[in-house]
């Protein structure tokens, strides 16, 4: 197993389409790292940088000690030790699956009983165990992608690459094979890069997030961290569905832009390091830091726009005088078209250029 690490990474494209600009990352070997943003932000191509599909314009890549890529270096991708498992699992289908695992240590020069003992084991360690001479078409979608992860770890890869690895498969399949997932690489000791639109799945996951946008890193943390600790309010919207309100905050706490959105000081979360008690800025607010009332028949009262069950909570949107709310609320489920009170139980406050100083506890 390996480390990463990616040093002030940039890569431009011929047309002059910025992909990456100024990585900085170190991976840990044996850490489970997930890739997350919008589209466009630069997660897979950050992973195929890795991979060595595509080289950097600026900075460098090393796996461990050794250089792997820089503007005049560049190991091809088969000569890195990594494995890949891609969204379509690219089984081959006129191949049992015994032989499909196999492939990387024909290719490698394995002799055959080496070959037989470690297909042997990688199954046991996926589930497969009893399928080694049936054909692809018969199995599963699950049971493929477990073939394309055996096939993708049977060569002890350094890193073990994911490229949205599971998002083909549907739930609750998906979630059995998360978990799996999740058992199989820390009881094999992988490095993991993931790449996955899931947040959920992200957070669930990985020791560490990595969320990008625009080719730049925004944030790197643990997934308590950046759900309770978003740098921006971006980050907030991006991972956590936060609802954004700009506006003023002085020393009675903040007041919305042209809305009737109002938090007292000391439901704040603000930082320390801030001189003065008032300025522009936003708040942003979580939806499970958000209550819900019965209507009062106010001209401030919102408007049930979607309203979706769950077991813990239910998930609603309500329209609050133009804004969009996101909410999840326990106990009963409002109806579409209800009015409704907005309550707001925390909000965080960034300043003007979007960045949350240290967070404290002001409740």
């Amino acid at each position: 197993m390996s480390s990463v690490t990616l040093t002030d990474v940039g890569l431009v494209y011929p047309d002059g389409t910025v992909g990456l600009e100024n990585i900085n990352l170190a991976i840990a070997d044996g850490e489970f790292v997930a890739l997350v943003g919008p589209s466009g932000s630069g997660k897979t191509t950050l992973l195929r940088a890795i991979a060595g599909f595509l080289t950097p314009t600026a900075g460098s890549i090393r796996l461990d000690d050794t250089l792997v890529a820089d503007r005049s270096t560049l190991v091809a991708p088969e000569k890195r030790g990594l494995g890949m498992v891609f969204q379509q699992h690219a089984v081959w289908p006129h191949w049992s699956v015994e032989r499909n695992i196999a492939y990387p240590l024909v290719l490698a020069r394995v002799p055959r009983a080496e070959r037989t003992q470690r297909v042997a084991e990688v199954m046991q360690l996926v589930g497969l165990t009893g399928f080694e001479q049936r054909n692809p078409a018969t199995l599963s979608g699950g049971q493929r992608q477990r073939v394309a992860l055996a096939r993708a770890i049977v060569g002890r890869p350094r890193v073990l690459l994911l490229d949205e690895a599971l998002s083909a498969l549907d739930e609750p399949l998906r979630d059995s094979l998360r978990l799996e997932l999740q058992s199989l690489t820390r009881s094999i000791g992988l490095t993991v890069v993931h790449v996955t639109h899931d947040r959920e799945e992200a957070l669930a996951l990985a020791d560490r997030v990595v969320v990008l946008d625009g080719g730049r890193i925004q944030q790197v943390g643990s997934p308590v961290e950046l759900v309770t600790r978003p740098v921006t309010a971006e980050v907030a919207r991006f991972l956590s569905d936060a609802t954004i309100f700009p506006g003023d905050r002085d020393r009675n706490g903040f007041v919305a832009t042209d809305h009737p959105c109002a938090v007292p000081a000391h439901l704040l979360d603000v930082g320390s390091g801030a001189d003065a008690l008032s300025g522009a800025g936003m708040i942003a607010v979580l939806p499970e830091d958000i209550t819900l009332e019965p209507g009062t028949g106010a001209p401030t009262d919102a408007v049930v726009a979607s309203s979706l069950y769950g077991r813990a909570s239910n998930d609603i949107v309500v329209t609050w005088q133009g804004i969009s709310v996101r909410c999840r609320v326990p106990g009963r489920r409002y109806l579409v078209g209800e009015t409704v009170v907005v309550g707001i139980r925390r909000a965080m406050f960034y300043d003007a250029a979007r960045a949350l100083v240290e967070l404290v506890e002001t409740r």
